[in-house]
């Protein structure tokens, strides 16, 4: 295998592992554990933190007692010691939309979508996930592949299924960067087939 060197499509770099790595969430296996695990909580735009504050009402009855003192208490959002805005979160590390069918934490921004009862889906950043975006100078942006042990199921299921993080990634790549973008990367993937690079 060659080596790969970061890729621009459009105005956004694109780290060669989002081209080679296989990823595929299996919920079944990891029970939705990126909703309650890590030391902060998604990160967001303002747009988003409006989307949800319009949601708020819709999710209410989804989330735990403790997400909604939380959320009385700071909003839907904080600032984080990087100075990212993120969701806010319950006990250090659970995201306060999290809610739980059976025993797998689910979305509860997403669930209400799912089922009609709201506009937002959720932010773009967890759709991205395994992938994080990064606003860059110039008006560039990066993409980078983001390793996570509580996914190691996701990348073993990834590779039974041959699925690359870009296409596993397609409907959240459109929604973020539009079809055009998408269908740019995959002529820049198809390319790198050709070259013997993926």
């Amino acid at each position: 295998m060659k080596e790969l060197h970061i890729l621009q499509v459009g105005n956004v770099l694109v780290s060669p592992d989002v081209f080679t790595e296989k990823f595929c969430c299996d919920l079944d296996k990891c029970k939705g554990i990126c909703c309650v695990e890590g030391d902060a909580g998604a990160p967001v735009t303002m747009d988003e933190i409006m989307g949800i504050e319009d949601s708020l009402d819709t999710v209410w009855e989804d989330m735990s007692a403790s997400a909604q003192s939380v959320v009385d208490k700071q909003g839907v959002a904080y600032t984080d010691r990087e100075g990212d805005l993120v969701t806010s979160i319950v006990g250090g590390k659970d995201c306060v939309f999290t809610c739980y069918e059976g025993d797998c934490c689910l979305c509860a921004l997403e669930r209400a979508y799912r089922a009609g009862k709201s506009k937002f889906v959720k932010p773009i950043s967890c759709a991205l996930y395994p992938i994080r975006e990064k606003k860059l100078a110039e008006g560039l942006y990066g993409l980078n592949y983001h390793k996570w042990k509580i996914c190691q199921d996701a990348v073993k299921k990834g590779q039974e299924l041959d699925l690359p993080v870009y296409k596993f990634l397609e409907g959240p790549l459109v929604r973020r960067f539009g079809q055009e973008w998408y269908d740019e990367l995959c002529e820049v993937a198809d390319e790198l087939k050709e070259q013997g690079y993926i």
